[in-house]
């Protein structure tokens, strides 16, 4: 990717304005160590996909008979693991003390990244999509982030 911006300004060709990574609370590696300091340095719009973990950040999923739920169930498999109970933990302990589901916490989050322009979501029902819109609304302290954070490393 960088080459490719040595290369725009090298020849005068358009470059990239966007970029749209994994990156939610469960997949935090790739985003952060490959492409952070990317989309820092050349000041690129940043959209990341599944921010909700294929659903796993709803804290819907907790246990094995939890992946029936819905047909993305054992999508969320790989998160059932000591990481993935301790970010639903951290995301229950936030989501209490704003009163705002998990959710809406894991978006937050997202959006607390200066990085972030907007998180990739999609909603299918009407508590879903306010869900979505209480995101932008719902500002962390840094205790929440520090949290979050910890949980997910």
């Amino acid at each position: 990717m960088k080459a490719s911006f040595e290369a725009s300004e090298k020849y005068n060709l358009p470059k990239y304005v966007a970029l749209q990574p994994h990156y939610n609370l469960m997949e935090r590696e790739g985003f952060e160590k490959n492409y952070a300091p990317l989309a820092e340095k050349f000041n690129l719009s940043v959209f990341p996909y599944w921010s909700l973990a294929a659903g796993f950040l709803t804290g819907k999923y907790r246990n094995e008979a939890d992946l029936t739920k819905s047909a993305r169930g054992e999508g969320v498999r790989k998160y059932l693991n000591p990481k993935g109970l301790e970010v639903l933990k951290a995301l229950d302990q936030v989501g209490e003390k704003h009163n705002i589901p998990q959710s809406t916490v894991a978006l937050a989050w997202l959006l607390a990244n200066p990085l972030i322009t907007a998180p990739i979501v999609s909603a299918t029902s009407a508590s879903q999509l306010e869900t979505l819109f209480n995101a932008p609304k719902l500002v962390l302290d840094q205790e929440d982030i520090d949290l979050l954070n910890k949980a997910s490393n």
